[in-house]
């Protein structure tokens, strides 16, 4: 998308404003799927809590990918957008039977990464397959938080646990049909990825019904100009190599599944916030923006990087800004950041906005969420209206404190 229809879109609907650029999540999309081309089975599963919207579900859908979920409400957001239960699979984390049994009813892919819930499900469902997802012990990601295959992990079954998983499967009579690895998310070093895989290969062999290897995701995408980023193209050509002569070693055509989130939508993203006020102090200028960590709280709550661009004054003489928020609070996006000359009135543009930007956003200082905007066969379509007072108060219950039936009690 061009800085001018950005503008536009800030001038009919409005700041903060999200966008996302459909052309750019096909793209991301059609990439992937032609890195792994040389796959007689590929299927995608777009991870839904990157960006959860029921549009940009549907947009998925279209693309012939599935989705993965990692909560009930995540399943039921699927099927509202059409997604049959076949192509969900449920990979939760620290929650309860009931709720996996509630996944099961709807008749989505269980995914499991606990022992003790296992064999409670197996005993009491054993005609229902599951995956099982594995813990290769292998650290990867660009952030402590987002690294979730290593030995410290609340993540997955670990390898050293085998001998326990069968033997639960072996009680009850449970089918495992597929198996799962996630190690993190901003993968660099394929081979950290291909070693892993190594590992659940390895493992896989043990399960004698699988259907499907699922190799989750984390593939890097660039953040700023000259960044560097996962080179799908040769994971592509090195996995599918492995994965093939897996496939003939055990004796049946598997599926090859991913579950990627940033990777296909995080670039699509562009956060749009108007300059409230240009402040000077001893040391720092500050771009004061109508926005928060309330609407983008990753730069403060990851240390990520965005690329905030002035799109109103793109030729403008550069010079250092630190751009904050209006959250009472220390609310910071970036640090002495390189900017043409911002004014009061201006509109910032935050980059890679697409993955956990909105969905990770909240109504903290009771400030709305922003609306959300996509752009599709160029021209930009509401898909998410801008919350009001309304929206804040509708669930909360009002007391009335001078009732004399309702004395409140003190001390």
């Amino acid at each position: 998308m061009v800085k001018k229809q950005l503008l536009k879109i800030v001038e009919e609907f409005g700041s903060p404003i999200y966008v996302y650029d459909a052309e750019k999540i096909v793209s991301q999309y059609n990439r992937l799927t032609d890195a792994f081309k040389d796959v007689k089975q590929l299927k995608i599963n777009y991870a839904v809590k990157a960006l959860s919207n029921i549009s940009i579900l549907k947009l998925f859908k279209t693309l012939g990918s599935g989705i993965d979920t990692v909560s009930i409400q995540e399943v039921q957001l699927g099927l509202a957008a059409g997604f049959l239960p076949e192509q969900i699979i449920f990979t939760p984390n620290g929650v309860s039977l009931d709720e996996i049994e509630e996944a099961t009813k709807l008749g989505v892919q269980i995914n499991i990464d606990n022992l003790s819930i296992l064999e409670q499900f197996g005993t009491k469902h054993p005609q229902v397959p599951v995956c099982i997802r594995i813990n290769p012990h292998v650290m990867a990601g660009g952030n402590s938080n987002i690294s979730v295959g290593h030995i410290d992990s609340k993540f997955g079954i670990s390898i050293h646990q085998i001998p326990h998983l069968l033997r639960i499967v072996e009680n009850t009579k449970m089918t495992i049909n597929g198996i799962h690895m996630h190690t993190g998310s901003d993968i660099l070093d394929i081979d950290v990825f291909l070693y892993a895989s190594e590992i659940l290969f390895e493992t896989a062999k043990q399960f004698k019904n699988l259907e499907f290897v699922d190799f989750g995701s984390g593939f890097k995408v660039p953040y700023k100009p000259g960044d560097i980023e996962t080179n799908i193209e040769e994971l592509g050509k090195k996995l599918s190599e492995k994965f093939n002569a897996f496939c003939k070693e055990y004796g049946k055509d598997l599926t090859l599944a991913f579950e990627p989130g940033k990777f296909l939508v995080s670039e699509s993203g562009s956060f749009l916030t108007k300059v409230n006020a240009v402040k000077q102090t001893t040391s720092t200028v500050f771009a004061q923006v109508d926005s928060g960590f309330n609407h983008l709280i990753r730069p403060m709550f990851y240390g990520s990087h965005h690329e905030i661009v002035n799109i109103s004054n793109p030729n403008g003489r550069e010079r250092f800004y630190t751009v904050v928020g209006y959250i009472c609070e220390t609310d910071t996006f970036g640090n002495n950041r390189r900017i043409n000359e911002i004014n009061e009135g201006d509109i910032l543009c935050f980059k890679n906005a697409g993955a956990y930007c909105f969905s990770m956003s909240s109504n903290y200082n009771s400030r709305f969420r922003p609306a959300e905007v996509l752009w599709y066969n160029k021209k930009a379509h509401l898909i998410r209206k801008r919350e009001t007072f309304d929206d804040i108060i509708k669930n909360q219950i009002d007391i009335d404190f001078t009732s004399k039936k309702d004395k409140v009690l003190v001390g």
